[in-house]
């Protein structure tokens, strides 16, 4: 891997915090980040460098920690003042100068989205964002996350900005789940194994639920969610994406465009049932967390009953639903084989769900296969049984962490596992069309108990059809 430097705004915010400078000292330890790399905080907060790499506590404990600080300094500015920025180039420059080249740039915006522009603007106006190098696109890379706007129109013009900045091959649009191992290894399981991709279709598959559960509050983030809501923080970009990776057609190569344009295409392809198939709560107790408004319609629960319009998948519902101050935490997929009990059976009686795949995302990632099998004893009698396999006990480890990858395939400029534009307008166009409909109508937010699994309503909306949710 060629030298770095990696800018991070908001260094002192939780997503650096918890994620990014964890995740980078990781890849440190494992000897997957190059002899020369430079991790450069930008932030408010007055701050030392010593100062800095004390705010990680953690990692404080850690023999490497202090040889992995080498590597990272901190600049305290404001995101609206030029200064700043002016004295950031000055350090890239030195650091140029010092290794006698032009080496690689990556802007990480880990800020709330209403400073973006605000950034974009100022890399701009101080022309840090060409680069040292006359080829731009080469060596400078602009990363931005989630949620890339708050509606069709504000992501529409966010990425006509970003577009006015940077090229296409530029920008890496950050939806972590992408890189978690369940989900790429969906494709593996798909694509490799020729007894499941025959009947990974409609005339085989009953339905499919998705479940993405979480069993904390909004806690600090108040603030940022508040307004923004579960079905923009969570549904637009994580839901839909594993969505994605269950109904996407066979890709013609892995390669990041072929890749891309499958997903793309299952995502253009969504559509909610009808009106009556959407389902909001918010948790008690939500308007007295911190940061939130107390008349707050901001909903932390959302269910659907969707559909995907390919030939493939046409006619089959698919059932998805996510919240917060649920019973776990827990998020999987759980694909629904079509119930065939043979004639040699039906005086004996067969369980209600066959076949069925679930893929668990968090925690402990792996997939389990349900199938029916005889019990014991001298009578038939039949149940379902499940066959697991987790990462850990597979393969002896659970590979790398979602950001871990995610890091790795922006310094490798690798853009399969990152959004493109039509991806995110499609999914932008999809979500938009529900918030109106939630606008003209703000009375049907529900209220549901912590610890549940969100409102009744919501069993309601696949117990009309006859099915259950899995997952109880």
């Amino acid at each position: 891997m060629t030298p770095f430097i990696l800018v991070i705004f908001g260094a002192t915010g939780d997503l650096a915090q918890h994620k990014l400078i964890p995740a980078l000292f990781a890849l440190f330890k494992t000897n997957h980040l190059p002899k020369d790399f430079y991790i450069i905080g930008f932030s408010r907060r007055e701050f030392k460098d010593e100062e800095f790499h004390s705010y990680f506590k953690p990692q404080l404990e850690d023999p490497k920690w202090k040889d992995f600080t080498s590597h990272l300094f901190y600049q305290s500015a404001s995101f609206e003042e030029k200064n700043g920025y002016e004295n950031l180039n000055k350090k890239l420059l030195e650091i140029d100068e010092k290794l006698g080249a032009c080496i690689a740039r990556f802007f990480y915006l880990a800020t709330p989205p209403d400073h973006y522009e605000t950034i974009l603007e100022k890399l701009v106006e101080t022309k840090l964002s060409e680069g040292c190098g006359h080829d731009k696109g080469n060596w400078t890379r602009l990363i931005i996350e989630k949620p890339f706007g708050k509606d069709l129109d504000t992501a529409k013009a966010l990425d006509k900005k970003l577009a006015e900045i940077f090229e296409e091959k530029q920008i890496f649009r950050v939806d972590h789940y992408l890189g978690k191992e369940t989900v790429q290894n969906m494709l593996a399981f798909r694509f490799a194994n020729g007894i499941f991709e025959p009947v990974w279709k409609k005339e085989y598959i009953d339905h499919v639920q998705i479940t993405f559960a979480q069993d904390e509050g909004v806690g600090t983030r108040g603030k940022f969610f508040d307004g923004i809501g579960i079905l923009r923080d969570i549904a637009q970009n994580h839901l839909l994406q594993l969505l994605a990776a269950v109904a996407m057609e066979s890709p013609k190569s892995f390669t990041k465009e072929d890749l891309r344009d499958a997903r793309a295409e299952v995502i253009k392809n969504v559509k909610v049932a009808d009106n009556n198939s959407i389902i909001r709560g918010q948790y008690e107790g939500y308007k007295d967390e911190k940061d939130v408004e107390k008349d707050s319609d901001t909903e932390t629960f959302v269910a659907m009953k969707m559909f995907v319009n390919t030939k493939r998948f046409n006619g089959v519902p698919f059932y998805v639903r996510a919240g917060k101050k649920l019973k776990k935490e827990v998020v999987e997929i759980s694909v629904v084989f079509i119930q065939t009990c043979h004639i040699l059976f039906k005086e004996y009686g067969c369980p209600e769900i066959g076949n069925v795949i679930t893929f668990r995302i968090q925690p402990n990632e792996g997939i389990s296969l349900r199938f029916i099998a005889k019990t014991p004893g001298a009578k038939l009698g039949l149940e379902s049984v499940d066959m697991k396999f987790n990462y850990k006990e597979g393969f002896g480890t659970s590979g790398l962490e979602a950001y871990e990858r995610v890091l790795l395939d922006i310094f490798a400029g690798d853009q399969t596992l990152f959004n493109r534009s039509d991806e995110l307008e499609s999914s932008w166009k999809f979500i938009t069309e529900i918030l109106t409909k939630w606008e003209q109508n703000k009375s049907d937010l529900l209220t549901y108990e912590q610890g549940t699994l969100g409102p009744d309503r919501s069993n309601e909306l696949i117990e009309q059809d006859d099915k259950k949710w899995l997952l109880i």
